[in-house]
């Protein structure tokens, strides 16, 4: 069905005779798709299908029954086109452009929106969809999900190794291959936690550093590992010359290695991939311009659980080894049993080995000197020379380190040689890794000297005595894989014979006991909001900035372009990496280093808006020679701010006078988009203008402060307005009397017994009743929504096209903690039992807006505000429900509010939450476990789903979810909590901010309802033609594939990027001369097929950080997508590929002069320069391209 709103044809000027001649066109198409609708719904009306239809007296009133409906249908069609017929009347006179046709009020009451006479297709090739299908993977040998339903989880104490199991040893294992020892010292260096980033910089990473300069240099021997590069970076800045040449030594002759090189030792459960391919980009980036380094291996020791995203990035960036730490305490033990601490880590969707990267899981508790040489802390302590007697930490075992002598080393290197044969019985090979170092370690001279004297004369002994069997040295984290792969005979990241292949995550975690670390999913959500609004932003920037650099330039020297907002996006990459770190998004850093964080992420925040503002300025003049970039009076003004870090944001009004304002507004997606955008103006009559001087229809609403406090001068005006894809728009405001196209919102107020007056004096229309005990709905073409009268909350959905309602009972439910000694704190989730329904003081407050473009319930609650709006738009912005929290617990004491949607979804325990916006990782409900063990990460969306239905939840900003019975989803909004968690913080959560969680709620349909559409018909298809080779799956294969991998649909996919990028409102700032003439920007020829997303478009530095060089890193994702889900009427543009683009044509106006595929980070080219600019990308596959546009 076609379906486009008033005002969206553009325009070149029409003749009348045209104009008249397209709207009798569209009168037709809507006539003729009214009647095909009738003849739909009798034919397929379930009444028919009831029993009791044999019965002559019961087709009567069948009959009847479709008379009546058929009458009534004729009467809404005849409504219809007599509406658009006086609409051509009455706007044919209209000399400005094509007559727009005003929404208008049915029968019942409601608004409706009239078509667009313009196509909307939906082609989707067969072959884009058999991925999803899956069944030509093999079965890996571990599968996550599967492990941890085996598991018994029991926590049986082990002895020494408590989490373990006694491990037993022949000295004669070696005497055909010697043990051969690495040992490899590191510091980790959190960038922020305890202290600010600067100060842990300025009191001991620097000095780490500097000592690790001096002392490498000793001994050629020495080695030394290090991992983020954000403290190196800084660090670089402020040493000499020749510090530097010594460092690039030491790099090169593999004393010093970075592993992974991202710009943070990212947390894995909360970011998003854009913000974690950005980091790692800086990171090598930086390492190639400054070292010539480039990474080998990962290294992440701290994260608290693990991604199966990380794996894939950094294979993509051409690593071929990784290591992790934070694994549950009984999936390590088991792997250690089943020697399968070392795997290839694949991805689930991948059915050879393209993703295989090979993955070491250390044994035991954690990254310390004590629980890394083997399986006896007591002992392993005694080997950390740190702890040596007379300084400042020493062994919580009560047994001290003893320095090494001649007379000493014999026992000694026996008693660590005891702890290294253990240790390596749980690996495969006889190479054996042994980290040595600790959070900020090695920041005195003593402490390298004591660990690298001390640890060389073990080593030196050992090495003397062939009877042992024994080869120890210094080692470094590449070095060590390295010995692995040729003692089993393979190349570098290929695949040792008999070890195991590795598919799904490592989530949720748990270090001891029931002990979960599932809250910080949640923690601070006020700051993981602000992530994703920076990181938005940034994107946003880096696009317009490549884009208006390479304009600027092939129109001339871009000599009045400010190309010094390179240094702004440089900041602004640094800071969104910087708040990747574990202890930064995570939410688990003290009170005065999340100050120092928020700042930064606001100071970039207002940076990232000058980029655009500048870009946007320039692009979207018409003519470029008047092109003036002033700092002090910016041509645009941003669409909001914030007073302070910890501050939501204020929108910009716009003040209107005799003089027309204009906007610009910027849509970051790759696809056109229809959308809603609100402006705030400071009169109700307003007339908006489209770029072609065409009046447009607006919904004009009253703006709210509170539950009855109206802003006086203030309204908001929505525009419904199609936005050209990674393009800029514009709009004209004028000042007018109430004019045709000015709507204003209905809005009714129920107050609950609150003894409230609300200010009536208002131009809208405003109904102030005292209570609504009955539920009430509100609609759009698909759906009709219904609420609680009494609570305000959502009840249930039902479809146009269905009789059925979906149940989807919302409730808001509170969490306590224990009343043991050990509590909930910013990393562990230890509920004190099932949730309790939330219990306001008094009933809330209702506000009931209805209006031509959205209508929407808001429920004033004491410690939430919940506003559901349902867009009364064709499209993506109409088939969900948008869904706000406005939430503040600052009054609770040890509380957690949650949000649970309990539904009719026969889920069986089975819910599917994504992986960093990445992929989606089905999830079990595991009722051995206990119920904090049960929640997950949820950056992007969670969802349920049976054989008829799927309701996806999707998020704005990362937070802890989970699915606790069946047919529920459940979220945790934000958490006070008054202690320390005893994880080393020292500090509870009591620094809640007034914090906005944003969701966008679709339900949809499977395609094997009664009404069978295209994608069913292809999913059939291509089940049909791939699961009837049975000698190439099995239905064990295939059920086993159907557990492990799933996939959004498209509309969900775009519903994702529609929530988390919306447009940018840019007002053109009031001046007193005439403004420059404005013309809408479309950067691209055609559109992307709708399974790509630009990830970026990344301008690269020059040799000099701070300008930008003539190459961008042009970054895309091809998404993998479920066709099972119904996509019929979907009203918006979409067709796939196969996954092939042609880039040479995809940038209007540019030519693409240089093109080279690289590795994901940029390090490695992949191929040749070549003249063909025709690419093609594999389902799921992310591709980095080295890019010249001109």
């Amino acid at each position: 069905m076609v379906c486009l709103l008033p005002g969206a044809c553009r325009g070149v000027s029409m003749r009348l005779k045209k104009q008249v001649t397209v709207c009798g066109a569209a009168i037709f198409c809507v006539a003729a798709f009214s009647l095909y609708l009738m003849l739909d719904r009798v034919q397929h009306d379930p009444a028919r299908h009831q029993s009791g239809s044999n019965f002559p007296r019961s087709q009567i009133s069948v009959l009847q029954n479709r008379i009546e409906q058929l009458e009534q249908l004729l009467e809404e069609n005849h409504e219809i086109i007599s509406h658009i017929k006086d609409s051509v009347l009455e706007l044919t006179a209209n000399v400005e452009g094509p007559p727009a046709l005003l929404p208008y009020h049915t029968a019942n009451g409601s608004w409706a929106v009239l078509p667009e006479p313009r196509p909307s297709f939906f082609s989707v090739s067969p072959q884009d969809c058999q991925f999803a299908l899956g069944g030509r993977a093999q079965k890996p040998e571990l599968q996550m999900l599967t492990v941890s339903e085996d598991l018994p989880f029991d926590n049986v104490d082990g002895g020494v190794w408590r989490q373990g199991f006694d491990i037993s040893y022949s000295p004669s294992d070696w005497d055909t291959e010697d043990l051969q020892v690495f040992v490899v010292p590191h510091s980790h260096n959190d960038p922020g936690w305890i202290k600010t980033f600067d100060k842990y910089y300025t009191e001991q990473t620097q000095h780490i550093l500097n000592s690790m300069v001096s002392k490498l240099q000793e001994d050629p021997r020495r080695r030394f590992l290090w991992a983020e590069v954000s403290f190196f970076a800084k660090w670089w800045d402020n040493i000499s010359a020749q510090k530097r040449a010594a460092v690039r030594r030491l790099v090169g002759n593999g004393q010093l290695e970075i592993a992974t090189g991202g710009w943070v030792m990212p947390d894995e459960a909360n970011s998003h991939y854009f913000a974690l391919v950005d980091q790692l980009i800086e990171g090598h980036q930086w390492l190639e311009r400054n070292l010539g380094a480039t990474p080998r291996s990962g290294w992440a020791v701290d994260p608290f659980g693990h991604s199966s995203t990380m794996p894939y990035l950094l294979r993509r960036a051409n690593l071929t080894s990784m290591l992790i730490q934070r694994v549950h305490y009984a999936i390590k033990k088991h792997f250690a049993a089943t020697h399968s601490l070392e795997f290839m880590w694949r991805q689930t969707w991948d059915p050879e080995s393209s993703t295989d990267i090979f993955c070491h899981m250390m044994p035991f508790y954690s990254y310390d000197v004590p629980h890394t040489c083997g399986p006896d802390p007591k002992i392993c302590c005694q080997f950390d020379f740190k702890r040596l007697p007379g300084g400042r930490i020493n062994c919580p075992w009560k047994v001290p380190p003893r320095p090494i002598t001649e007379a000493n080393v014999a026992e000694r290197a026996a008693l660590l040689l005891d702890q290294y044969r253990k240790k390596s019985r749980l690996f495969r090979s006889n190479v054996l890794l042994v980290p040595l170092g600790d959070d900020f370690r090695y920041d005195k001279p003593q402490e390298w000297d004591a660990q690298f004297f001390n640890y060389q004369r073990l080593f030196d002994f050992l090495n003397s005595k062939p009877e042992l069997h024994v080869q120890a040295q210094f080692g470094t984290l590449s070095e060590y894989f390295d010995a692995l792969y040729k003692r089993t005979g393979v190349e570098p990241g290929a695949r040792p014979p008999e070890f195991p292949v590795l598919t799904g995550d490592f989530f949720s975690y748990a270090d001891r006991e029931d002990h979960y670390w599932t809250g910080y999913y949640t923690s601070r959500p006020f700051y993981k909001s602000l992530d994703r609004v920076l990181e938005a932003h940034l994107r946003g920037a880096e696009v317009l900035f490549s884009l208006a650099v390479a304009h600027a330039r092939r129109s001339g020297p871009a000599g009045q372009y400010p190309l010094s907002d390179f240094a702004l996006l440089t900041e602004a990459r640094r800071t969104l990496g910087l708040f990747q770190h574990h202890d930064a998004i995570t939410g688990t850093a003290k009170e005065a280093v999340v100050v120092d964080y928020g700042v930064r992420l606001l100071r970039s925040l207002v940076s990232l808006k000058q980029v655009i503002i500048n870009a946007a300025h320039y692009l979207v003049l018409r003519d470029k020679e008047t092109y003036h970039s002033d700092p002090a009076a910016p041509f645009l003004q941003m669409d909001d701010s914030r007073l302070s870090h910890d501050a939501l944001p204020e929108r910009t009004v716009i003040q209107l006078d005799s003089s027309p304002r204009f906007v610009v507004l910027f849509n970051p997606l790759e696809q056109e988009r229809l959308s809603v955008v609100s402006l705030l103006v400071n009169s109700p009559r307003i007339r908006v203008l489209s770029e072609e001087g065409q009046p447009l229809s607006v919904q004009i609403s009253l703006h709210w402060s509170s539950a009855t406090t109206i802003v006086p001068n203030v309204y908001q005006v929505s525009v419904p307005i199609r936005l050209p894809a990674l393009g800029l728009g514009v709009l004209q405001l004028q000042p007018d009397l109430d004019g045709p196209y000015t709507l204003p919102s209905s809005v009714r107020v129920y107050l609950n017994g609150v003894k409230l007056s609300i200010s009536r004096q208002t131009p809208f229309p405003l109904r102030v009743m005292d209570s609504n005990p009955s539920d009430f709905a509100i609609s759009n073409r698909y759906m009709q929504v219904w609420f609680s009268g009494l609570t305000g909350l959502l009840k249930s959905i039902r479809r146009v096209d269905e009789e059925q309602e979906q149940q989807m009972d919302m409730r808001v439910l509170i969490y306590g903690t224990r009343t043991s000694k050990d509590k909930s704190g910013a990393y562990l989730f230890l509920p004190d039992g099932e949730a309790k329904p939330y219990i306001p003081k008094q009933p809330p407050v209702l506000h009931v807006t209805e209006g031509p473009f959205f209508s929407e319930v808001a429920a004033y609650y004491e410690h939430f505000h919940q506003v559901v709006r349902l867009y009364n738009l064709p499209g993506v912005e109409g088939l969900s429900l948008d869904m706000s929290f406005l939430v503040d617990i600052r009054d609770h004491v040890n509380k957690e509010l949650a949000l649970r949607i309990h539904t009719d979804i026969d889920s069986h325990g089975t819910f599917f939450t994504d992986l960093n916006g990445f992929q989606v990782q089905p999830r079990q409900y595991l009722k051995k476990l206990p119920l904090q063990a049960n929640f997950y990460p949820m950056p992007v969306m969670a969802y349920i789903q049976d054989a008829q239905r799927r309701l996806t939840l999707h998020t704005a900003q990362a937070l802890g979810v989970s699915s606790l019975g069946d047919g529920q989803l459940e979220v945790i909004l934000d958490r006070r909590l008054m202690q320390d968690d005893n994880r080393g913080l020292g500090q509870g959560l009591k620094d809640n901010k007034v914090t906005c969680n944003h969701f966008r709620l679709l339900l949809e349909r499977r395609t094997t309802s009664h009404e069978p559409g295209l994608f069913s018909k292809l999913a059939a298809m291509f089940r049909g033609l791939v699961f009837s080779r049975n000698s190439i799956r099995s239905p064990k294969v295939r059920a086993q594939h159907e557990r492990t991998t799933s996939y959004p649909s498209l509309l969900s996919h775009l519903t994702s990027m529609y929530l988390n990028t919306p447009p940018l409102v840019l007002p053109v700032a009031k001046r007193q001369a005439t403004s420059p003439a404005l013309r809408s920007f479309h950067p691209l020829a055609s559109p992307l097929p709708c399974d790509f997303h630009l990830l970026n478009l990344r301008t690269l530095p020059a040799e000099e950080d701070n300008s930008p060089s003539a190459d961008a890193a042009l970054i895309l994702h091809r998404k993998g997508f479920d066709c099972g889900l119904e996509a019929k009427n979907l009203a918006f543009n979409c067709t796939t590929s196969q996954g092939k683009l042609a880039l040479g044509s995809l940038f209007h106006g540019l030519d693409v002069a240089f093109l080279q595929p690289t590795s994901l980070t940029l390090l490695y080219p992949l191929a040749s320069p070549s003249n063909s600019t025709d690419i093609s990308l594999e389902p799921m596959e992310i591709s980095t391209f080295r890019l010249r546009l001109g």
